[in-house]
């Protein structure tokens, strides 16, 4: 047994002590797939430990400030800017254990959950009792963890109305580096509860968006509200990304719909090129099952039949919008004050196929993470003032057109999403794809079934740097329009951006919750000094 393979059984060892048997991973393939996210290897992790209890996760911290070993947080796994892959000797410490449902409180309306329950989990348990979280899930909620949207933050389900994630919590358990839990909110007292976030300074916001950065969430409470029980979908097409922009502020500011997002040609292209029969009789069955009745059901999805893909146009930017309420009456009311904007803006109506799917099929395997050639798949996004949207766009289609030959040679192809979050913030979010080899997060993530059926590409270093740095070129568009990121990582600059004051609060923070610099540092651009 080499020396290397000794120190990590005994770090193994060491680490059961605390977290349990059958806790803990050495195994080299193991640690290879969690130091890794959706766009970047990490330094591989020395091992992986998947703790089952919260108070396994706070005794677990101390140990390791105590070998000087860093602790890196992992819920689903789903970040594309090394959220929580190592930049140093370190152990990545899986949270998917801590997965109950605590508590659902329909009397004082607010659920408690742990850190590593699924988006997906905590919506099924929900609906049949006729309650929902008011932003409640990511796209990719099939996987993604309450514990990990916190950390990083998310749009889409419920965002168009309620904001993204964090808006939605009331109180959060927190491991921390000395071993202990705390307790934010009207929960930070003994024996008390956590039905109320703002009890004195608003200690639940530190930690949130934080991207672990001060703490390990454990648990979470997040806020309930009826489920609505009316729909209305709409779908629009508009001649050029102004247009849609506009469109789409002037819903956000109205507060009229749920979820509001749009799509470029590009990326409307790559979408319809992933649309596969076996995808289409799926999507099929859950419209026609989710409708509440069969003849409703059939009848939409005959509609649906008959629009197939030759709804949208080649050059067409679109826009999807879901209006949702406790009336059939109040729902329409605001879907006619929803088109009545996207007209004016310069809208034309088309089949509203894709907000249905989305909505009777919201948490689907994460087969999108690759294009429909095989390729590698990877965002970069920021959030800008709806007056900022329209020349922030612009700015970053002219990044693109600069770099128009580099892409052309090594096959990078881009697309964007867009969608709004409450009636405050736009978010821009291009993306990329290239030819370039599978992570072992990919083989892990993505269905096999669809694996299979997709071409393999060999390592291709060169794309992959042209890709690297229209990101960064992006990313300082942003920048320039002072954008806000979610799921910051170590890909956006942060802490370097930050007045000084906020600097010194932060680095003081930091330095008080994480003297021995452990937890998931380098995160946030922070770093506790010696």
């Amino acid at each position: 047994m080499d020396d290397a393979m000794s120190r990590r059984n005994d770090l193994a060892a060491m680490l059961e002590a605390v977290t349990g048997k059958d806790s803990v991973s050495t195994d080299p393939a193991r640690r290879a797939l969690f130091s890794q996210d959706v766009w970047a290897k990490g330094e591989t992790a020395l091992a992986v430990v998947r703790p089952e209890s919260q108070e396994a996760v706070a005794a677990l911290l101390p140990v390791l400030a105590a070998e000087g070993l860093a602790a890196f947080p992992r819920g689903g796994g789903m970040s594309y800017t090394k959220g929580y892959t190592p930049d140093r000797p370190g152990v990545v410490v899986d949270l998917t254990a801590l997965n109950r449902i605590i508590e659902i409180n329909a009397d004082d309306m607010y659920v408690r959950v742990e850190a590593g329950c699924t988006w997906d989990a905590l919506y099924r348990a929900l609906k049949p009792l006729g309650l929902r979280t008011p932003f409640w899930g990511p796209l990719s909620g099939l996987s993604s963890t309450i514990g990990g949207g916190l950390s990083q933050n998310n749009a889409f389900f419920g965002a168009g109305l309620y904001g993204p994630s964090v808006e939605s919590v009331l109180s959060l358990t927190i491991a921390l580096a000395d071993g202990s839990l705390l307790k934010t909110g009207s929960a930070g007292a003994d024996g008390a509860h956590p039905f109320f976030r703002t009890y004195g300074p608003d200690l639940t916001g530190l930690f949130l968006s934080d991207c672990g950065a001060l703490g390990f969430k454990t648990e979470a409470t997040l806020r309930l509200i009826p489920l609505p029980e009316h729909e209305a979908y709409g779908s629009y097409a508009f001649a050029d990304a102004a247009s849609l922009t506009k469109a789409m502020s002037d819903v956000g500011r109205a507060n009229l719909a749920s979820e509001v997002f749009g799509f470029d040609p590009g990326l409307a292209r790559v979408r319809l090129k992933r649309a596969s029969l076996a995808g289409d009789a799926k999507a099929f069955a859950k419209v026609v099952t989710g409708q509440g009745n069969i003849l409703k059901g059939v009848a939409e999805g005959a509609k649906m039949a008959l629009a197939g893909r030759s709804f949208v146009g080649e050059a067409d930017y679109t826009l999807h919008i879901v209006v949702e309420g406790r009336s059939k009456a109040g729902v329409a009311e605001d879907f006619a004050r929803v088109e009545a904007l996207a007209l004016k803006a310069g809208a034309k109506t088309i089949e509203n196929t894709i907000p249905k799917v989305i909505r009777a099929n919201p948490f689907t395997p994460l087969n999108n993470m690759l294009g429909p050639e095989g390729e590698r798949w990877v965002p970069v996004h920021g959030i800008v003032r709806h007056s900022d949207a329209k020349a922030c766009w612009e700015a970053i289609q002219a990044v693109f057109a600069a770099r128009a030959e580099a892409f052309a040679k090594h096959g990078v192809e881009t697309g964007y999403l867009v969608t709004t979050l409450s009636t405050t913030g736009f978010l821009i979010e291009p993306v990329f794809l290239w030819p370039e080899a599978l992570f072992a997060l990919h083989e892990e993530a993505v269905e096999k079934s669809w694996l299979d059926r997709l071409p393999r590409h060999a390592a291709n270093p060169d794309a992959t740097a042209v890709v690297a740095e229209a990101r960064q070129a992006v990313v300082d568009v942003f920048t320039r329009f002072g954008g806000a990121h979610f799921q910051i990582g170590r890909s956006y600059p942060f802490a370097q951006t930050r007045s000084a004051p906020v600097r010194a609060l932060l680095d003081s923070l930091k330095a008080q919750l994480d003297p021995h610099n452990i937890i998931n540092p380098g995160v946030l651009g922070l770093e506790t000094k010696a």
